[in-house]
């Protein structure tokens, strides 16, 4: 009989650690997780997909005024915010039901409230201390905010879902993806967005191509984008806010969201009583594993400092519980991973862009389409689409593919397993295109539009 009382115990449940704790109970272990706050964790309840459902609720705004070019008469139309956050909350709080009844399913012990460790074998939850032989941690990230005077009256990602009445005027701190992200939905859904970032493109990190073609885009549909620009403070003055920048102009708005990063929610955890080392940046370095620097002690997701996506951590979580209680050892590849950006329009990409592409030396063939897709012929709408591909010139292998525009997201993914499989731009154009389509192009461009190092 074992001498602890669990085989496995999680330390946040979401994503990662509710797939790792389930997986592990499949396993036989005897699992049990903790929460602080609601199962699901921050892409369920406060992140990608309440911010997914204000997406498509943005969509409308131009699908509405496209119809009128496809013959259809649309009478006048409003948004209603109460409506859309009553029908929002609901799906969020039935899919914290389905989180909860998979644990429950699943034969995982929980236990609501925040899990400190007190040694490498023992948690504490609520004044109770269980131990483990194992123990994960995934308790994920925290939105942060800069430290000017009167970032108390500024809102975080957290916040967002929840503000009762829909912005008149709103700025957006930050250049990231979800910088982005809510500057084109409050700016679809009515409000008029200030954009402030400090750098000299929004999406930094992303290619070259794809940071340009977005700005100018979400320019075009209104956002208003400031590049070197810095808040210096924010007065409040009843219900208005009064935002002051570096570059000495002010704004007044209703609303300010401050988008500018994440950090791993790993203060307060004892991990220094386990003896678990944190690096300068609060994270958690692992092994390819997924092991910390004490060998019965593990960490997933954002608070690794990997690679902050969700289907990430849920990979990760997967192959740790294989690994450690399936007889069945395999790690995550963290190479060649797609992402998206739930922007207006939105963006998605998949490998090397074409500057990580030079770095490697490589010789490069790059092709770039950007067109007018076919439905804006009769809406239109002049927003175009941007297509990309890196491709080795010596090996014909096609490194990266990057896109802005209508269902990126969803085309890329496809393109992510040929990539995955090392397809090379032969294969590509050997394959026939959908017609028509968007997504033919990645199978129809024929002449680089760049060449050499």
């Amino acid at each position: 009989m074992s001498r602890y009382d669990y085989d496995l115990y999680v330390i946040g449940a979401g994503s990662g650690g509710v797939r790792a704790s389930r997986i592990a109970a499949g396993h036989g272990a005897r699992v049990a997780i903790c929460e602080d706050s609601r199962v699901g964790g921050t892409c369920v309840i406060r992140g990608c997909v309440p911010k997914k459902l204000m997406s498509y609720a943005a969509h409308y705004a131009e699908d509405f005024e496209d119809a009128t070019g496809f013959g259809w008469q649309v009478g006048a139309v409003q948004f209603d915010w109460p409506a859309f956050l009553q029908r929002k909350n609901a799906e969020i709080d039935r899919l914290n039901r389905i989180y909860l009844q998979l644990l429950a399913n699943s034969g995982v012990t929980l236990y609501e409230g925040r899990g400190q460790l007190v040694d490498a074998h023992t948690v504490e939850v609520n004044g109770k201390r269980y131990t483990a032989e194992k123990i994960l941690i995934a308790v994920g990230g925290r939105p942060v905010k800069p430290d000017f005077p009167g970032h108390e009256h500024t809102l975080t990602s957290d916040d967002i879902f929840y503000i009762e009445t829909l912005p008149q005027r709103m700025v957006v701190i930050g250049g990231g993806y979800i910088a982005v992200e809510f500057a084109g939905i409050f700016n679809a859904l009515g409000s008029e967005v200030h954009l402030l970032y400090r750098g000299e493109q929004i999406l930094r990190g992303f290619d070259a191509d794809v940071r340009r073609v977005l700005a100018r885009e979400m320019a075009a549909k209104g956002v208003h984008i400031h590049l070197h620009t810095e808040v210096q403070s924010v007065d409040k003055n009843g219900e208005a806010l009064h935002v002051h920048l570096n570059t000495g102009e002010s704004l007044s708005v209703d609303t300010v969201l401050c988008a500018t990063g994440r950090t791993p929610r790993t203060e307060e955890l004892g991990l220094d009583r386990a003896g678990v080392y944190v690096n300068e940046k609060g994270e958690i370095p692992v092994d390819h594993n997924s092991r910390t620097n004490v060998a019965n002690i593990f960490a997933v997701g954002d608070v690794t400092g990997r690679i902050a996506l969700t289907p990430v951590a849920i990979k990760e979580g997967h192959a740790f519980a294989d690994t450690q209680f399936g007889s069945n050892p395999w790690c995550p590849n963290h190479e060649n991973v797609p992402s998206a950006v739930f922007s207006q329009p939105p963006v998605a990409s998949v490998g090397l862009t074409e500057g990580e592409a030079h770095t490697l030396s490589e010789s490069l063939d790059v092709y770039i389409s950007e067109f007018r897709p076919m439905k804006h012929t009769l809406s239109g709408r002049e927003e175009k689409t941007l297509m990309k591909l890196i491709v080795c010139h010596d090996s014909d292998r096609v490194l990266g593919c990057h896109m802005v525009g209508p269902d990126a997201p969803e085309i890329i993914q496809g393109v992510a397993i040929a990539i995955q499989c090392g397809a090379t731009k032969a294969q590509f154009d050997a394959t026939v295109g959908i017609h028509p389509t968007a997504a033919e192009e990645l199978v129809t461009m024929r002449t680089p539009t760049r060449s050499g190092h």
